[in-house]
């Protein structure tokens, strides 16, 4: 992974909550939160938080005695995150890297991570980092996005950028995002960190945005793809962006649009 994938700065933020979190990463979060609150826990850590649409879902899903520390790497994506959630005194906002957690051993009855572990530079020493916080027999509940082949909007953007930079096409989005969704790697790994009883579900969902414009400016402009965009070409980022809305356009109409997106939804026992 690059150093650039995990770089949510700037604008990234604002434009990722704003236009990508209700297109792809919604109903996810709903679904993660009802699986979380059906085994009833007390305490719960949220690693990568973003900006807070699983804590969101959290705060509703679970009961008034239950606490969730909700921690991120990015210190502006949390504070995106405590902009957004109401006042919520079981809810504490923590900076914190999901690979050296700074919490006591045994501290938690879950674990919950959205899209985040494709970010980890060391995916095996962030499962035992969760292990580690984890009581005995506690959940360790994570997703992880399916191939780009089957997530159609970021599949159509990145097969654009390539052909509008040829010779060095930013792979961001299947390099990192989408690049971990092997479920024979995934399982070896979490035994490797020690975690037992591992299941894992492919969900199926529909993404849906206003425009295809929304769609490329929140994956163009939104996520560390704009990194690389502009580090081709300084003054190419709305130049991208427009041949990835029209491209989307000739794919899925010029007004609200449709596509297709798939994860993998897994749990783990310490």
């Amino acid at each position: 992974m690059a150093t650039s994938d995990a770089a949510f700065a700037g604008s990234i933020p604002e434009l990722y909550d704003r236009l990508l979190v209700p297109m792809i990463f919604e109903s996810y979060a709903q679904d993660l939160a009802g699986r979380i609150a059906g085994t009833r826990p007390r305490d719960v850590l949220e690693t990568a938080a973003g900006s807070g649409v699983v804590t969101r879902a959290l705060a509703a899903a679970l009961p008034k005695d239950a606490r969730i520390v909700a921690s991120d790497l990015n210190q502006p994506m949390l504070d995106r995150a405590a902009l957004r959630q109401a006042d919520d005194p079981r809810i504490a906002w923590r900076q914190a890297d999901a690979l050296a957690l700074p919490f006591p051993d045994g501290a938690f009855d879950t674990v919950a991570c959205q899209f985040g572990v494709m970010f980890f530079p060391d995916r095996v020493q962030g499962y035992r980092e969760a292990r580690r916080v984890l009581k005995p027999d506690g959940h360790f509940f994570f997703s992880v996005w399916d191939r780009l082949s089957e997530n159609e909007f970021s599949h159509v953007t990145e097969e654009t950028l390539a052909l509008r930079f040829p010779d060095d096409p930013p792979r961001f989005l299947s390099r990192t995002p989408y690049g971990y969704y092997d479920a024979d790697r995934i399982r070896a790994e979490l035994a490797a960190a020690g975690f037992t009883k591992i299941s894992i579900d492919r969900v199926s969902s529909t993404s849906r945005s206003a425009s295809p414009r929304e769609v490329a400016v929140a994956l163009c402009q939104g996520t560390p793809l704009r990194n690389e965009i502009e580090a081709r070409d300084a003054s190419g980022l709305e130049g991208a962006t427009k041949a990835a809305s029209d491209a989307l356009a000739r794919q899925f109409g010029d007004g609200s649009i449709e596509g297709r997106i798939k994860a993998c939804i897994l749990t783990a026992v310490r």
